[in-house]
């Protein structure tokens, strides 16, 4: 499964309504006892300091526990049941990771088996089934089991959705591939980046970690220096400007290869052009989207371009 999620607009079009579970149900013929909170000591998703990470959720408590608790806190919903084994797979990671957010969201377990009406009313068809509730409102959801990796990526979507602030969590496969770039092991460092390019597509830092290789492959063996005076002597010399590029970014001069290669795109047409045009745009990958300088070279490009 390449996305654990589905499209939220089931919920915009009030497929999901929750409105009768804000009140209290009928009272059965034979009175239960109701559904405690259980202490996150008794769990084994603890939150630190003591907080509760994880709930059974009844009916008679889910407007409390999961609708009320959601409007200062997101809450994920585990629909679940004694005899599903993938509940089995799933549940016990869910509560790991709840304890591990340190109270930055809480799990609430239904058994459907015994809260059919709450499956109802969120339309579960099987289990595991899985929602996002915040503010009062289910956000997001998927079914099945899915990859810890995945439902890592899921979470902090929920968090960022539910205005919590969000470390982004340490990726081992990036520390890796980051090893390697670093002590010289070009091969292996572009091979790593690639392999996390081919699992997750738009990860911003493996694309800046295969643009790093490139460029340190391109000023391999360069001398600084001369390669500056070679540019500044032709300036129309394609090539010469790019490796005074690449340099300068590694000097930590940028702005002024950015300015260099806007300037050249500027001065160049055709297959040229769109060669400076590629070359500083993997330029621009190294740095990341967010860099301010990036952002503003984007509009000098443009502005050269158009």
């Amino acid at each position: 499964m390449s996305d654990p999620r589905i499209t939220s607009s089931i919920f915009t079009r009030g497929a999901v309504d929750l409105s009768a579970l804000r009140t209290p149900a009928p009272a059965p013929a034979r009175p239960a006892a109701p559904a405690q909170s259980v202490p996150s000591a008794e769990l084994p998703g603890t939150a630190a300091g003591g907080g509760v990470a994880v709930i059974d959720v009844s009916e008679a408590t889910f407007q409390s526990e999961v609708l009320e608790r959601s409007l200062t806190t997101p809450v994920v919903v585990d629909f679940w049941a004694e005899w599903c084994e993938p509940c089995k797979q799933l549940s016990p990671v869910l509560e790991r990771l709840a304890a591990e957010a340190g109270g930055a969201w809480v799990l609430a377990k239904v058994d459907v088996d015994a809260n059919p009406r709450i499956a109802q009313m969120f339309r579960v068809q099987g289990i595991p089934m899985v929602y996002a509730v915040v503010g009062g409102q289910p956000i997001d959801a998927f079914s099945g089991v899915v990859p810890e990796a995945q439902l890592r990526q899921w979470l902090q979507a929920v968090l960022k959705a539910g205005g919590v602030s969000v470390a982004e969590p340490e990726d081992p496969r990036l520390d890796e591939a980051d090893d390697a770039l670093m002590s010289g092991d070009l091969d292996a460092a572009e091979q790593a980046y690639r392999k996390i390019l081919a699992e997750s597509p738009a990860d911003a830092a493996a694309e800046a970690g295969l643009a790093q290789v490139g460029l340190a492959r391109r000023v391999a063996g360069a001398e600084p220096g001369a390669a500056i005076t070679a540019a500044q002597a032709n300036p129309d010399d394609v090539e010469a400007q790019l490796l005074a590029a690449d340099i300068e970014v590694l000097s930590g001069q940028a702005e002024a290869a950015y300015a260099r290669l806007v300037g050249l795109v500027r001065r160049t047409a055709g297959e040229e052009r769109e060669k400076v045009r590629q070359h500083l745009v993997s330029l621009f990958t190294v740095a990341g989207p967010e860099d301010p300088a990036v952002a503003s070279a984007r509009r000098a490009l443009a502005s050269a371009l158009f």
